[in-house]
């Protein structure tokens, strides 16, 4: 299953880590979760938080019970001995897996290590480890017309503000860095 919303990202993983604590241990906790997540978060209203809840989900970082949800306290068997949930490679696993275009926009990174530039117009970059700048990855995603994502999705089009929510999240999950006014594969991960 791949899941679609993509909230803001976090200037910080701490702020992660603060949404993802903050979700009830059961779903018996609390009456109303996007309440509570608003109460004890930065998160600033209820359409906010229910999309946090289903990127949450995404991430295995959140599971729905009965309408409701709670957070996961350790991998999806279960097991203990399971890395801890909120660990950054995990996540990016996750999220490469689970969140619709992610796989994609991380691709379209590791291509231009792979390729370099594809189009004449970018030739003005000079390597491949030069970053791309948001509209490139977009016009990336677009020329890949035979992208599974969009595919699966539907969706028509590349929406350039999602695509760099999309990089702004690999960079917190440190499968991307952030480089002047580009993203980059990350050299090391986190």
């Amino acid at each position: 299953m791949r899941f679609k919303p993509v909230p803001e990202p976090p200037a910080d993983f701490e702020t992660l880590e603060t949404v993802y604590r903050a979700l009830p241990a059961a779903v018996d906790d609390v009456d109303d979760c996007c309440a509570h997540l608003v109460e004890e978060t930065p998160l600033e209203d209820r359409e906010e938080a229910a999309t946090w809840l289903t990127f949450l989900r995404a991430l295995e970082l959140a599971v729905e019970e009965s309408g409701s949800f709670r957070r996961r306290e350790t991998g999806s068997s279960g097991d203990a001995a399971e890395p801890a949930v909120l660990e950054r490679e995990r996540l990016g696993r996750a999220f490469r897996a689970r969140v619709d275009g992610a796989d994609a926009v991380c691709t379209a990174l590791e291509d231009a290590v792979e390729h370099g530039p594809t189009s004449p117009d970018s030739q003005a970059r000079r390597d491949a480890d030069e970053p791309l700048t948001v509209a490139e990855v977009v016009e990336r995603l677009r020329e890949d017309g035979s992208s599974a994502d969009r595919r699966r999705s539907g969706r028509p089009r590349v929406d350039p503000e999602r695509t760099e929510r999309l990089l702004e999240w690999a960079v917190l999950l440190g499968l991307a860095e952030r480089v002047d006014d580009g993203y980059r594969v990350a050299l090391t991960r986190e």
